[in-house]
């Protein structure tokens, strides 16, 4: 027996959404163009560090080496051959680096030089015993000695008598305290060790 319908079914359908992907830059958007949409921060950072290391090779590579006359503006006393009073432990320093004390103050100062040491500095040396043997050897072989005549055998305080009473010595010392005495008496340029190599302090200007 056959159904009659009396109304027509209608079946209601939503509407069908369209998938939107994600948003495409315009190849002139200026990230694309440059390209850091793509570059990862890693790369970034081993450029920079890339370059770092170029600028410290070309530093190593072509120091600016002081001329001769350098110091003659601050201290008139001072010329070549510079004579320069060396510390215990810019000797010790020196030896730990394997600087040849002679040869790397000339490479440095561009001109012809004479290490000297005190007789308090070689007191100095022989009281720390055995551990300083090699320095010592080095000293009475390649220095020339100052005599004292001042009261006490402290280093630094014979040091500073000798560069107050006479300027035309340079000091090479790796010490901070005595460096800050130093910088007290005006026209005297202290020689340190920095990568390796010796370097000079930078003089305070002249007004």
């Amino acid at each position: 027996m056959a159904i009659k319908l009396t109304r027509p079914i209608i079946l209601k359908m939503g509407k069908i959404k369209k998938f939107k992907g994600p948003k495409l830059l315009s190849v002139r958007d200026k990230r694309v163009v440059d390209g850091q949409m793509f570059a990862p921060k890693k790369i970034k950072n081993a450029e920079k560090k890339k370059k770092r290391a170029k600028a410290k090779a070309a530093a190593l590579n072509n120091p600016r080496l002081p001329p001769s006359t350098l110091f003659f503006n601050y201290n008139q006393a001072l010329g070549p051959p510079y004579q320069i009073i060396c510390d215990t432990n810019f000797i010790n320093f020196s030896i730990k680096n394997k600087l040849d004390v002679k040869q790397a103050l000339m490479d440095c100062l561009l001109a012809k030089t004479v290490p000297y040491v005190t007789e308090c500095i070689i007191a100095e040396l022989e009281k720390l015993g055995a551990k300083y043997r090699v320095a010592l050897q080095i000293v009475k072989n390649n220095f020339e000695v100052l005599p004292c005549s001042h009261k006490g055998t402290y280093a630094d305080d014979c040091i500073m008598d000798r560069i107050s009473k006479h300027k035309c010595y340079m000091v090479g010392t790796c010490d901070k305290e005595l460096k800050g005495r130093i910088r007290k008496v005006p026209g005297i340029p202290i020689v340190y060790i920095k990568r390796r190599q010796y370097a000079v302090e930078k003089m305070p200007e002249l007004e």
